[in-house]
């Protein structure tokens, strides 16, 4: 049985190391999808297409530091990189929304109607995709736990 130091400060490597692989991965389905070598994306919180060339960010729906906090009583730094980086937790959103969430949580960002209006926010799409993240992560976890 692993023991994890529950109070280790938040660290990212494992899990921009695995982020880096499913961009990369996300990038060529996109490209696909696309038809003409060009990515085509749906935007996570807008609907929007987004197509390669457009100012957009992969994104995790739920921060990576939310994630590694709320686990990192039982899970290795590896086994949270491959909870952050599930699909249902990587999405498309364009860089003006991400940079304007920055690490805070999609429903406290949200609270601020401003922020749903300047940045043309689907509500219902957006807390399909949180609802969708959240699952993933916590099947994902379920996956992890039961290999130990």
């Amino acid at each position: 049985m692993n023991i994890f130091n529950p109070t280790r400060p938040y660290h990212r490597t494992e899990i921009d190391l695995l982020f880096t692989k499913v961009k990369a991965q996300m990038h060529q389905e996109a490209l696909v999808r696309g038809g003409d070598g060009v990515a085509l994306y749906t935007d996570c919180y807008t609907g929007e297409t987004l197509r390669g060339g457009d100012r957009y960010d992969y994104e995790h729906i739920r921060s990576s530091e939310e994630v590694f906090m709320t686990y990192r009583d039982r899970l290795s730094n590896a086994e949270i990189a491959e909870v952050v980086n599930c699909p249902e937790n990587v999405a498309v959103t364009l860089r003006t929304i991400n940079q304007s969430k920055g690490k805070t949580r999609m429903e406290d960002w949200m609270a601020n109607s401003s922020n749903i209006l300047n940045h043309n926010i689907n509500v219902a799409l957006t807390k399909k995709a949180l609802a969708y993240a959240d699952k993933g992560i916590q099947q994902k976890v379920k996956e992890i736990t039961s290999r130990k």
